[in-house]
């Protein structure tokens, strides 16, 4: 209801456009009176591109008819019969109209609220100023392409307006020509007249010859300059369509896919495509009237030729207008919805492909087909060529053509590709050092169909975003580092799929920034100083000051295909850990700020030790791939007055699949603040799994549960390590038991924060092992 609210207050251009929403399709008044109802379903939730969810598209439109209905029925009185009368036409007319597509029904009302939501945004930032210069540019840009859109329906109008006049006058003048064939006609005939008279009508014909003759001849003077002035106002008006064509697809449009490359890496969604569509179509609209306009006077040209080089010029003329029908049609056959850019064979896949002016050329009345194939990079480039590569491709895609639908709430015509999946993939040889995640294809979409009539017929195609094919899941880690590199450095306009071997340092920072803010869901993304971390492990280097790394160049070899030094693992593979960490299951703390983890040992060690005893931090491991450690400082149980910074062994994923952060942490009471100052409990206690539940038939579940034993040296080796304890109470009502099987791991926890991974029992394993024992050993002493 609210957003009705908002919108109801629009004003203007924007009034206008919320108005345009509404039609038969979806009448305004259902938005009216049903607002709040429309508003508190979850439209959103219903995947379009999936079949399967077809019935819960079912179940919105049954509850939508019911909800007329019902309302409807509660209308009494002398006002509230016609609107009973209305509303229950409404929802007989979406039962019959959406009964078997639901799902346009749907992608109807998420359109609409979609656009108002956009809309009543744009409204609101233009008058509270947030974001005003930038709103202030897009306000302008937006501006100067409506103002050109109303200069050139002003000159559309008038070349109209003007043909009209050319072609009254040209039918005036072939009515005179033919008045003076008569004349002729009469002066010949005059020889069978007797003398007397025929001297006398001579002279009067011939008098009426002569004047007729004078007016065709200044009148087709006059015809020939109003031609060619007509010409001239056709060539201003295409140079207008022209750079206003150029506005919208050279940099809107290359704007928006370059938002949509940027969001596979993260970055925000780039946008509907609703605003570009209406540009699109008006241009298409003027065009075709223009290109009808110039054929109407080729027409008017041969039915009356007359000399001069008026027919050439309208050759131009038609040539030109047909060249930006074609580029603005070829143009606008976008992909609107990407395949995977990781993308694994035998899985099924989506993609849509949109004709942005199809509904305006009527393309819709005979739908045509898309066919999708993959190919490789030099066939991309071939094909960026016009060389032919017809028929050729590097695999094979089950599910790979689909009929265009046109989508008349959205006025929409595209290609929903649902179920499509990669059968095999051949690849090319490789080059040097280049491995098989490096290697990139593209998925080609192209299509085939007339306007005007066959008038016109277009071979289209279009190009997906580089995918990287894999046949395993462990490869998905380096195909990503390729996709992000890729998407983060792509320059408009390049040679398939060029990209820059070494970039700035600030600019992979931008793209590891978007890249973790997306992951993690949150505006919090990487600091100043984590960038600073980062930049010290991808350059080996120690120094602290953000100005030494900003004019640092890295490779792509540094990023993902040299390893660290003295490690077996690359930058990237790095930090693709940490990300897959923190978003399975360390999300909630890192946007919370409980976690640093871009801080090394030295810099933990610094921190921690001008804190009380007690105060930890949590840092990523440094020689772990998805490993995080808690550091924290303690007394040396061996010598008074000196304290010591600890480290345990760093978690991974599968031990917070077994026991979570937040929990670990509870368990181990010798950790008490988080640095720098605040109770753990504070932090940490709303993500405590809650006790355990009353026993059942006399069980109660066992509770895994960490301890870190004392111990009383630093001297690591060996140390005590950390062990788990198994809790159980007795079924006795009058006594209670609790006791612990421990397992000591060698450099399982050292003050130094060294350990050896390979000599290492993997905690998890040891933890699953003890749960498979039976109970009856584990537990001698109880009877079940």
């Amino acid at each position: 209801m609210a957003m009705w609210i908002q919108a109801q207050q629009l004003q203007g251009d924007a009034l206008h456009q919320m108005q345009a929403l509404y039609g038969q399709h979806f009448p305004i008044e259902v938005r009216h009176y049903l607002a709040q109802w429309i508003e508190s379903q979850s439209w959103d939730s219903v995947d379009l591109d999936n079949p399967g969810e077809e019935a819960k598209a079912k179940r919105l439109l049954d509850n939508l008819v019911s909800e007329l209905q019902r309302k409807a029925q509660l209308q009494g009185g002398e006002d509230g019969f016609l609107l009973k009368i209305k509303l229950g036409h409404y929802a007989n007319q979406f039962k019959s109209t959406y009964d078997r597509c639901p799902f346009e029904l749907v992608r109807c009302i998420k359109h609409i609220l979609q656009s108002e939501q956009r809309l009543v945004q744009e409204a609101t930032n233009a008058s509270s100023g947030v974001g005003a210069q930038a709103m202030d540019t897009l306000s302008q840009r937006h501006q100067q392409i409506n103002q050109a859109f109303e200069e050139l329906r002003l000159a559309t109008q008038e070349t109209e307006n003007e043909l009209r006049k050319l072609q009254h006058s040209q039918e005036y003048f072939i009515i005179q020509y033919q008045e003076n064939l008569r004349i002729q006609a009469q002066l010949s005939s005059l020889s069978s007249v007797p003398a007397a008279e025929r001297k006398q009508r001579e002279t009067t014909l011939q008098s009426k010859r002569a004047t007729v003759e004078a007016w065709l001849a200044r009148e087709a003077s006059t015809l020939q300059k109003y031609r060619l002035d007509l010409a001239e106002q056709h060539q201003k008006t295409l140079g207008l369509l022209r750079k206003q064509q150029t506005l919208i697809l050279d940099e809107e449009l290359i704007q928006w896919k370059r938002r949509q490359q940027l969001a596979g890496n993260g970055g925000p969604h780039e946008g509907g495509l609703d605003v570009l569509q209406s540009w699109c179509e008006k241009l298409a609209d003027l065009i075709w009237q223009n290109r009808q306009q110039i054929r109407r006077c080729e027409h008017l040209t041969q039915q009356l030729p007359l000399p001069g080089s008026i027919e050439e010029l309208l050759n131009k003329l038609n040539a030109d207008i047909t060249d930006i029908i074609s580029a603005l049609v070829t143009s606008t056959f976008i992909i609107e919805k990407q395949p995977p850019q990781v993308l694994k064979t035998q899985t099924k896949f989506a993609a849509t492909v949109r004709l942005l002016v199809g509904g305006k050329l009527n393309v819709h009345m005979n739908p045509p087909q898309v066919k999708a194939v993959i190919v490789s990079e030099q066939q991309a480039k071939a094909l960026l060529k016009n060389e032919s590569t017809h028929s050729e491709s590097s695999g094979e895609i089950l599910n790979n053509n689909c009929v265009m639908e046109y989508h008349q709430a959205t006025c929409t015509l595209s290609a929903h590709f649902r179920n499509m999946s990669l059968k095999r993939i051949k690849r090319s040889d490789r080059r040097g050092a280049e491995s098989v995640t490096e290697e990139k294809f593209t998925i080609l979409f192209e299509s085939q169909f007339s306007i005007g009539g066959n008038e016109l017929v277009f071979h289209v195609k279009t190009l997906s975003l580089p995918v990287v094919v894999i046949v395993h899941g462990s490869q998905d880690n380096n195909a990503t580092a390729t996709v992000l590199w890729d998407n983060a450095f792509a320059e408009p306009g390049r040679v398939p799929f060029v990209v820059p071997d070494k970039v700035l340092w600030t600019q992979l920072c931008e793209a590891l920034d978007m890249k973790y803010k997306a992951e993690m869901h949150s505006g919090r993304g990487l600091t100043e100083d984590n960038l600073v971390f980062l930049a010290q492990k991808a350059f080996s280097s120690s120094s602290n000051n953000p100005e030494d790394y900003r004019n640092m160049t890295i490779s792509w070899a540094q990023f993902n295909r040299e390893n660290l030094p003295g490690r077996n693992f690359t930058f990237w593979q790095w930090f693709d850990g940490v990300v897959e960490l923190m978003k399975k299951h360390l999300k909630p703390h890192w946007n919370d700020g409980a976690i640093l983890g871009f801080v090394n040992k030295q810099q933990a060690q610094d921190m921690l030790l001008s804190k009380p005893n007690g105060t930890f931090l949590l840092r990523f491991s440094d020689s772990e791939i998805g490993g995080i450690t808690i550091a924290w400082v303690a007394e040396n149980p061996n010598k008074q007055g000196e304290r010591l910074v600890w480290n345990l062994l760093p978690y991974t994923t599968k031990d917070f699949s077994i026991r979570s952060l937040a929990d670990r942490i509870s368990d181990l009471n010798h950790l008490l603040f988080l640095y720098p100052d605040r109770a753990k409990d504070e932090v940490f206690s709303k993500y405590y799994t809650p006790p355990l539940s009353k026993p059942v038939d006399g069980y109660v579940k066992p509770q895994i549960k960490q301890v870190v034993p004392e111990f009383t040296t630093p001297n690591p080796e060996p140390c005590p390590g950390v062990a788990f304890m198994d809790q159980t109470a007795s079924s006795s009502a009058s006594h209670s038991n609790s006791f612990g099987v421990y397992s000591t791991i060698d450099t399982m926890l050292d003050p130094d924060g060294d350990f050896d991974l390979e000599d290492t029992m993997d905690v998890a394993r040891h933890v699953e092992e003890l749960l498979r024992r039976p109970m009856a050993n584990q537990w001698s002493s109880q009877q079940s």
